[in-house]
């Protein structure tokens, strides 16, 4: 989940070729010592990605500040980082991981296995809040026999781990604050937070990889998008992470600017509480689901912009389906749905929404819509906190909306125990088989399995897939442009 808005997706081939355009560095010199200005929207909540820092901690540390034994690459390959080598046992239930040697935290302290098994015990800690918490559940035990050696053992297959491990970033077990300081290996330090206005980064000159093609970053964070917009337009800001409307690109159809459209993994969702009437009933869920224009939601929003997925797995997941056909917009249909289910007269719900665009217009959208059928729909607007606490933590809910930011999460349809409540035995037992699986086509033909299970029966309704538009400075290259899991590295950004 996350406090703001996200991006979607375009065809493979596009976003490759604009990837090789907006990362080309020009022929004439750039500076080393340059500052790069990023706009952005997605202030961190705190600095702990475990700690509900939310989608700004990980757009401007994850992989700047903080590190992991692996990296995710803007393309979605997964790279050796912090671990030179690995080895699975024959089994599957034992990975051998080897540190790479020279490795500092920002404070000067050497990287050893302690700070890796503290910090793979952090993400699964009965008080974290990292989003991946229930992947790493399959952890046994984890041992470390030298100071260059991570053994991990765990208690069934889990061909996602590897993957997994991208997420977990490496700290400084000798840290105190992880929520306002910061102690990573990464290429750059933290400088300065300014809460409200900016976060500062500047190059780690010890840094044990190759050094950053700049020497200053700056987050500039905005709490709308017109200002954010104004911020390129003057010069204030060189990249904008994340363009907010398509009505707004018409100004930087220029040549002192370029515009990437990459692909992302954010879904707008319009989550039941399953586990609450009328939500536990699969007629009532498939109802609404076919009662929403989706199609016109996501124009009057984004335009030509963003793509109906039909289900909780974007195109860059290796189980994707095109599923917009399961559950159609059909008026007709969900009225036949509703009476089925014993509503025929209709009923009452309360949608707790976020206060940040798009929630509102989308609420009025399916409040609209929704009593097209009967549905009376009482939008209530909610903060951050109040989501978090009262819908992710209690469940004190009955519908609501949300974003879902992370790739490959289709998984969590199969924990009963997640927030939406979904509980389907068959659906739980696939996903199960799948994360043990032994290879990634077995993986990939079980999860289509239950993905198309979920979305036969609507446990949600995904409405889209958010476009991702990346806008910057024509003196710019190197940025990424695709949004995968929020990430955002500034080290291989040249300004000319």
């Amino acid at each position: 989940m996350k406090p703001g808005k996200k991006f979607g997706v375009v065809g493979v081939a596009f976003a490759v070729a604009l990837t090789l355009f907006a990362t080309s560095a020009p022929a004439n010199a750039a500076s080393a010592d340059a500052t790069i200005d990023i706009g952005s929207l997605y202030e961190p909540q705190n600095l702990d990605n475990t700690g509900g820092g939310g989608q700004g901690v990980v757009e401007a540390l994850n992989g700047n500040s903080y590190e992991g034994l692996y990296r995710l690459t803007d393309a979605g390959v997964v790279e050796n980082l912090l671990a030179t080598a690995s080895k699975v046992s024959k089994d599957g239930l034992t990975y051998t991981f080897t540190l790479r040697s020279g490795v500092k935290f920002h404070s000067g302290k050497t990287m050893t296995s302690a700070d890796v098994k503290f910090s793979l015990e952090k993400v699964s800690a009965t008080d974290s809040k990292s989003a991946r918490k229930s992947s790493f559940k399959v952890v046994k035990s984890i041992a470390t026999p030298d100071a260059k050696t991570v053994v991990v053992t765990l208690s069934s297959r889990s061909i996602s781990f590897i993957y997994n491990l991208t997420y977990i970033w490496i700290m400084n077990s000798a840290a105190k604050d992880f929520a306002t300081e910061e102690d990573g290996t990464g290429p750059y330090k933290l400088s300065a937070w300014k809460r409200g206005s900016t976060l500062s980064l500047v190059r780690n000159d010890a840094y044990w990889g190759t050094a950053p093609k700049n020497k200053t970053v700056v987050y500039h964070y905005f709490t709308n998008a017109t200002a954010l917009n104004n911020a390129l337009l003057t010069g204030a800001v060189d990249v904008i992470t994340s363009a907010q409307s398509p009505d707004a690109l018409a100004q930087f159809k220029s040549s002192s600017y370029k515009i990437s459209n990459g692909q992302s993994t954010t879904k707008l969702i319009l989550v039941f509480n399953d586990r609450v009437a009328p939500f536990n009933n699969v007629k009532v869920r498939k109802a609404i689901t076919s009662a929403i224009d989706n199609k016109k939601l996501l124009a009057s929003i984004w335009g030509d912009y963003g793509t109906l997925i039909g289900s909780m797995v974007p195109p860059t997941d290796p189980w994707y389906e095109d599923l917009t056909g399961v559950n159609p917009y059909n008026v007709t249909l969900a009225k036949k749905l509703l009476a089925a289910a014993g509503y025929a007269k209709g009923f009452t719900f309360r949608l707790d929404t976020p206060q940040y665009d798009p929630h509102p217009a989308a609420a009025a959208f399916i409040k609209s819509e929704l009593a097209k059928v009967g549905i009376t729909v009482n939008i209530n607007s909610v903060t951050d906190d109040q989501w978090y606490n009262n819908v992710y933590k209690k469940h004190d809910f009955a519908a609501t909306m949300q974003e879902h930011v992370n790739d490959r999460d289709v998984v969590w349809y199969g924990n009963p125990d997640f927030y939406w409540g979904y509980n389907n035995t068959t659906v739980t037992s696939l996903i199960n088989q799948a994360e043990q699986a032994a290879n990634a086509r077995i993986q990939a033909s079980l999860l289509k399995r239950a993905n198309r299970i979920i979305a036969t029966e609507a446990a949600s309704d995904w409405i889209y897939l958010y476009p991702q538009i990346v806008v910057a400075s024509s003196t710019l290259s190197g940025y990424p442009i695709n949004g995968l899991n929020s990430q955002f590295y500034a080290y291989n950004i040249v300004k000319n």
